[in-house]
């Protein structure tokens, strides 16, 4: 869009930037600054660094430091991140006011070209904008193509033509379309042909303008894309410096990241004395690598209701909720299908396809499992139902004997009673799934995976894809803030227990 014309929006990539970025942000900053209050899970024990209130100021520097730190956590640990052009609300009072003034200006342009002879105000004043643009999007070895754009689009030579009447806008228009069509994404070749057959000049020139702004987010997120290898190290640091001058601000902004991993010291502790580990057997030792990956895990099973987020993964906890709904559903996806097979035998193991058959009708049951309006008893007694009519159908095609009425019944009763979070078949998989994630996070420095548990094959990509997930996210989080969780360990375990150990 036209700069004079475009003032309302102010920079809007930016505001593309930072919008996802924005609520995690401010959601982080208001829990943050319950450090003027005492931490509920400390009762009324003295504090080592007494809460103390902040300035407006120092507020609003904080939360701009976060609104920072959030955005660049977001591109590390999104793959998909991209930014995107900034829309106003449909019907909105900006939105009226800037479509106003934008048709109030291409009425002008309009005008003015109308003119005889013409005015080029307008249109000169454009021109510069778009190579200054055009001039933006080239890099260091595009030195013929910065040579041409400067000759061609000279605009005290362009003054002068208009002062004289032999300006051609529409060469000039054409010259600019071509020289779009060799800086653009090839994704963007069709409506860069689509300019070409343009020959009325204003709708040309908005048409113009509307695809630089698209080129301008290409050329960002191409940005994005070729820096984020590079970013790292520098984004784990940029990140830890921007914490710890919050924690300055906010001394108590680590109780409940100190509250997480005390549980979690005191359960591996607990798992230690009774000989039993709900992940892994035999029980962990309590050096801090086992200990932060436990914890980590401990997170696909946090109560979101009752439980205050720990503050160092706040930013993701969107992200590890996500996540926790996922293993929910390959728990109970994997136990229906585990016993399907057990309950059928052998007249159904290796059929071509019908694992991917039951897969998927299963998969469409539990699409909503995790929405208010859902049913569980209702969902799996459909599902009962669905997968007693094609397992029959399965084996009169292959010339078994039809399901029986007691095994029909036996079938739907079992699928049925894996609503119970303590039934058998359930539990089972849940622990075969925890351990999986947990080897995932064990093995993530050596980039091998590792083996997948019996019962779990059929859901294996899904469980794969989530691990890799998983295991990205909790290693840039350690990248981040493992000096903290040190400092945090060495108060919970004895100098026995916790030696210095690589995280």
């Amino acid at each position: 869009m036209p700069k004079e014309a475009d003032n309302l929006e102010g920079g809007g990539d930016k505001e593309a930037k930072e919008e996802k970025a924005q609520d995690a942000s401010e959601e982080m900053v208001r829990k943050r600054v319950r450090a003027n209050t005492p931490s509920p899970h400390r009762g009324n024990t003295p504090q080592a660094s007494p809460p103390r209130f902040v300035s407006v100021e120092e507020l609003m520097e904080t939360a701009k430091g976060v609104n920072n730190m959030a955005l660049a956590h977001e591109i590390m640990v999104n793959q998909a991140f991209q930014v995107k052009p900034a829309e106003l609300p449909e019907g909105s009072l900006e939105r009226k006011v800037k479509e106003i003034m934008h048709k109030a200006f291409w009425d002008c342009l309009e005008a003015q070209l109308k003119e005889d002879p013409p005015s080029y105000d307008h249109a000169i004043k454009l021109l510069a904008e778009i190579k200054e643009t055009l001039l933006s999007f080239l890099l260091p070895g595009h030195g013929r193509l910065r040579s041409r754009i400067e000759e061609v689009l000279d605009l005290p030579l362009i003054q002068q033509q208009a002062e004289k009447g032999a300006l051609d806008i529409g060469q000039l228009s054409q010259f600019i379309v071509g020289m779009m069509g060799s800086l653009c994404a090839p994704c963007r070749d069709k409506d860069i042909n689509k300019l070409k057959e343009t020959d009325d000049i204003v709708p040309l020139l908005k048409a113009i303008f509307s695809m630089l702004d698209l080129m301008k987010v290409d050329m960002a997120n191409f940005a994005v894309t070729s820096i984020r290898p590079h970013l790292m190290q520098q984004s784990a640091e940029y990140e830890r410096n921007k914490f710890q001058e919050f924690l300055e601000k906010q001394p108590n902004a680590l109780d409940y990241t100190e509250k997480w991993l005390e549980d979690t010291v005191r359960g591996l502790k607990e798992a230690g004395t009774d000989g039993s580990s709900a992940a892994s057997s035999p029980p962990p030792s309590l050096l801090p690598l086992n200990v932060h990956n436990h914890a980590y895990l401990r997170l696909l099973k946090w109560d979101n209701a009752s439980d205050p987020f720990p503050e160092t993964v706040l930013m993701d906890q969107v992200r590890f909720q996500e996540m926790q709904q996922e293993v929910e559903q390959l728990v109970l996806l994997s136990s229906v299908l585990l016993i399907v097979y057990t309950t059928t035998g052998e007249a159904i193991s290796g059929l071509p396809g019908l694992m991917e058959t039951l897969k998927n009708t299963v998969n469409v049951m539990l699409a909503d499992m995790h929405m208010p309006f859902f049913s569980a008893q209702d969902a799996l007694a459909t599902i009962g139902e669905k997968l007693c009519v094609d397992l029959s159908q399965c084996l009169s095609q292959h010339g078994y004997s039809p399901f029986s009425a007691d095994r029909r019944s036996t079938l739907k009763g079992q699928i049925l009673a894996s609503i119970q979070p303590d039934n058998t078949v359930r539990k089972l998989m849940d622990c075969r799934v925890q351990t999986y994630l947990l080897a995932s996070l064990e093995s993530s420095q050596h980039k091998t995976p590792p083996p997948l548990p019996g019962g779990l094959a059929p859901v294996s990509r899904e469980l794969k894809e989530l691990a890799v997930r998983f295991s990205r996210l909790v290693t840039f989080n350690k990248l981040v803030f493992s000096p903290f969780y040190q400092k945090i360990l060495q108060k919970s375990l004895t100098s026995e227990e916790c030696p210095n150990a690589e995280t």
